[in-house]
Parts: structure tokens; C-alpha cells; sequence
């Protein structure tokens, strides 16, 4: 396992829309515990193969005190309800804004096995499985913010965990 470089905008792998993962064999087994190593390192909650360099639908998400949630090909399946709230990202450093999320989602995946696996999440869970699938598909959260005066730049030592 290694840390692997964080792209940061302008990165133009971060606007690339990411490939389907056709089969989980050792290079992606490696590539998700790189990416593991790589989102706790940041340190953040989550983590796209993108923002790493490798246009593949995998993402890494490790809400504190909870196990790693592997998603290979995540779709969004359901979301509920909607709420303003302060996001951060690890690809757009010393900013946060003011984005609409939904409450509560249903995602789809397959997991590191290759298992089909549905995840239904609230609150922080809910918001990175859309801030790490929005990475998927070429979207960061900066795109979701309403107007310039919703984002801020913030000081190092009071910039929140990146998703």
C-alpha cells in the first residue's frame, strides 16, 4: 500500500466522468487500499479513484468510528429530502461552501469482492456518498455552490476534514 498523490483543481482528471470498473482483479484490489491509505493520510472522509489520477468508478468513504465502505460502480439509486450545509474536498483545498444535499440516499455498488451491496445513508454518510459519486462523474462540490459569496476560503488549521 502507498499515498498516492491528491489531484487538486485545475486537474482536468477531476472533470473526467469516470469508467465502469468491467472486473475486480489485483490492480483494483491495490488501487482501493491505496486509496485508503491515501484518505486517511489527507486526513478525509472520502476518497475518488479520480482524485488520485485513475479514471475509475471507485470510491473510499470512512465516516470516524465506522468500518471503510468500498464502492465499485456506485450509482445513485434514491435521494430524500434536502439541506443546506458547509462541504469541504481535499481536490479544492483551503475553501468550503455552502451546497445543497440530500438527507438521506440509497446507492447502489459492488463491494471489494465484487458482492452487490446497496447502502442507504443519512447525514455525513449521505453526503459523501453523493460528494465521492459527484467525483465519478466529473462534478466537484464547488459546481453545487449557488453563488460566489457561498464560498469561503478558510485557514489551514480551521479547514474541516475534506470528503
Amino acid at each position: 500500500m502507498s499515498v498516492r498523490t491528491i489531484r487538486v483543481l485545475p486537474a482536468s482528471i477531476l472533470r473526467q466522468k469516470a469508467k465502469k470498473v468491467p472486473k475486480i482483479d489485483q490492480s483494483v484490489l491495490r488501487l482501493i487500499d491505496d486509496m485508503i491509505e491515501t484518505m486517511r493520510a489527507a486526513p478525509g472522509v472520502g476518497l475518488a479513484a479520480t482524485q488520485i489520477g485513475v479514471p475509475l468508478k471507485v470510491a473510499v468513504i470512512e465516516i470516524p468510528g465506522e468500518e471503510v465502505i468500498v464502492l465499485v460502480n456506485p450509482e445513485i439509486v434514491k435521494r430524500e429530502g434536502e439541506r443546506i450545509i458547509g462541504e469541504a474536498c481535499l481536490s479544492v483545498p483551503g475553501y468550503q461552501g455552502e451546497i445543497k444535499r440530500s438527507v438521506r440516499v440509497k446507492v447502489k455498488a459492488r463491494d471489494r469482492q465484487g458482492r452487490n451491496i446497496r447502502i442507504k445513508g443519512e447525514e455525513l454518510l449521505a453526503q459523501a456518498l453523493e460528494h465521492e459519486i459527484d467525483h465519478l462523474n466529473g462534478i466537484l462540490y464547488v459546481d453545487r455552490v449557488e453563488s460566489p459569496e457561498k464560498l469561503h476560503k478558510v485557514e489551514p488549521e480551521a479547514d474541516q476534514e475534506g470528503l
